[in-house]
């Protein structure tokens, strides 16, 4: 007997909850709450498959319901989809640091949603974010060793960038890159998560998270990586970045 997969949207704006409700209705079984603290009481009870959370909410905010739910063992596994709302690229940083598995801005269409959701109820453990190939230069701001690097794969989430040198985990830094046939510049801060050493197959490299992301940048990236992966397995790269 299959599990009915139960997702918990929770926002304050009635119009968002129906809406989510409506675009999910066939993904699976749809329970709504109107803040952090309704959505604790909500997800004790029914455990959820997925949460969907407004980044911004009163009581308790999105951040900080996701922050609780990884802190705690019995949740921690819950995987946590935020929406940011607004042009804010500090929004976009705040709900990567409060731990989300996913992060989409608002307005948000159908089918970025349904893709959002689907992507961790598939049942495959898998979190990572779609990968595509991509050859761009990334000029690097915010730590001496480093100056530029060659991107040679992008997510939603992330990138990963060979470089002649490379910086220590948790190392924050400033990106500029422009995407393949765009002119548009690229700047988001990202975090470095792990690097790879150099070898005599592989130059030296860095998975990087992106953390302060402005919103005409996320919709650039969905759209490149969306058109670029058609409809590509879901799998872990040991070259590509890690999806948190």
């Amino acid at each position: 007997m299959h599990h009915r997969r139960t997702i918990l949207i929770a926002d304050d704006a009635a119009l968002f909850r129906d809406l989510g409700s409506l675009f999910l209705a066939r993904t699976g079984e749809v329970v709504t709450a109107r803040d952090g603290i309704e959505a604790l009481a909500r997800i004790a009870r029914e455990r959820p498959d997925v949460v969907v959370a407004d980044l911004d909410m009163p009581r308790l905010d999105g951040a900080d319901l996701c922050r609780r739910l990884k802190a705690d063992p019995e949740t921690r596994a819950i995987p946590v989809i935020l929406v940011t709302s607004g042009d804010e690229a500090q929004h976009r940083a705040r709900a990567v640091r409060a731990g989300a598995d996913d992060v989409i801005a608002k307005p948000i269409s159908r089918i970025t949603l349904i893709q959002a959701v689907n992507r961790f109820l598939r049942g495959t453990g898998i979190r990572g974010l779609t990968r595509v190939p991509m050859v761009a230069e990334v000029h690097i701001v915010g730590t001496s060793d480093l100056s530029h690097g060659i991107a040679r794969n992008l997510s939603r989430g992330g990138i990963f960038v060979e470089a002649e040198r490379t910086a220590a985990p948790d190392t924050e830094v400033e990106l500029r890159f422009e995407l393949p046939d765009s002119r548009v510049p690229i700047a988001p801060t990202a975090e470095i998560i792990w690097c790879r050493p150099r070898t005599p197959e592989h130059a030296a490299g860095m998975g990087m998270r992106f953390l302060a992301l402005d919103r005409a940048s996320v919709l650039r990236i969905d759209e490149y990586v969306y058109q670029r992966a058609g409809r590509i397995e879901e799998t872990p790269s040991p070259s590509g970045p890690t999806a948190r």
